[in-house]
């Protein structure tokens, strides 16, 4: 899991490209079917300009677009890194995936993205249980070993995962997870109690969903001020500083926009580094406010 150039090693053996472009948040469209072309294009760009590891999940409902945008960029499949998670629903146990399990769910989503695997597939979340699902959390995970075992899915591993959620798996893995999806940034740097450094230890990728989270939600705020400072000193902007500190944490950051300017920008953060002194302050400042966006019931 130790960043080398532009690329991250999982413990499987298998490379990941360090920067992630997602197609939730901006992209969400669950309910509705329609084709949203403004995404096709933007990811037929993002693709262009070297922005090919794409971030999917289940839940987005975004994987037809992923599929047309993948034939339309020309690009070899063996080029594009692609992620899929399974639909698994929150806390309230009321909604999740259609499909039987996860592995009938990639089977599924397969079909959509046109491809014939994806190189990471994860499980969204740990709220999984018999009574809502028809299968236990341990259960779900064999499911997704299968998915490995029949080449359907290059990498496999988890999302929004605590470290009581990772003993569950680890105890029954005959294949370990190989990445941890979370959020995280400056202002929420453990989305769950010791979560980052377990995950780690455990040789998990931690990924960081909302990696801007400071910049786009998180002002006023006490790293306002130095992020402006450190931008100026390295002709970088501000969501580039971040997405260094991220890095230089070894966390691979998964970002989107739709302007191919910002697109490229994001990739565009190999050519500096921080000092030591300059992450460690990002950590300490970023301390002093807390910015949750998501499974805001789940985990305070």
């Amino acid at each position: 899991m130790s960043l080398s150039g532009k690329v991250f090693k999982l413990s499987d053996g298998n490379t990941i490209p360090a920067i992630g472009y997602g197609t939730g948040t901006k992209w969400f469209k669950l309910g509705r079917n329609e084709i949203d072309e403004n995404l096709v294009n933007t990811l037929v760009t993002a693709l262009s300009v070297g922005a090919t590891h794409i971030d999917g999940a289940e839940v987005y409902n975004t994987d037809q677009e992923i599929g047309l945008a993948i034939k339309k960029s020309g690009l070899k499949r063996e080029d594009i890194y692609l992620t899929d998670k399974y639909f698994a629903g929150d806390s309230s146990y009321t909604a999740h995936s259609k499909e039987a399990n996860p592995y009938e769910s990639l089977k599924a989503s397969l079909k959509r993205f046109q491809v014939d695997y994806v190189d990471l597939y994860l499980l969204h979340a740990p709220f999984i249980k018999e009574e809502s699902h028809g299968f236990s959390l341990e259960q779900a995970w064999a499911y997704v070993e299968k998915l490995k075992d029949e080449g359907l899915a290059k990498s496999i591993g988890v999302s929004n995962f605590s470290k009581e959620d990772l003993d569950r798996i680890l105890k029954v893995a005959k294949h370990k997870p190989t990445v941890n999806q979370i959020e995280y940034n400056a202002y929420l740097q453990e989305q769950t109690p010791g979560i980052v450094e377990y995950s780690q230890q455990q040789g998990l990728l931690v990924e960081a969903y909302s990696p801007l989270g400071p910049i786009i939600k998180g002002k006023p705020g006490p790293l306002d001020g130095p992020l402006a400072e450190l931008a100026k000193k390295y002709g970088k902007d501000e969501g580039q500083v971040l997405l260094r500190w991220v890095l230089q944490n070894g966390v691979l950051p998964v970002t989107t926009s739709a302007n191919k300017e910002r697109i490229q920008g994001s990739l565009d953060v190999f050519d500096f580094e921080l000092t030591k002194e300059e992450v460690e302050e990002i950590s300490k400042l970023g301390k002093e406010k807390k910015l949750r966006q998501y499974w805001t019931k789940e985990y305070n």
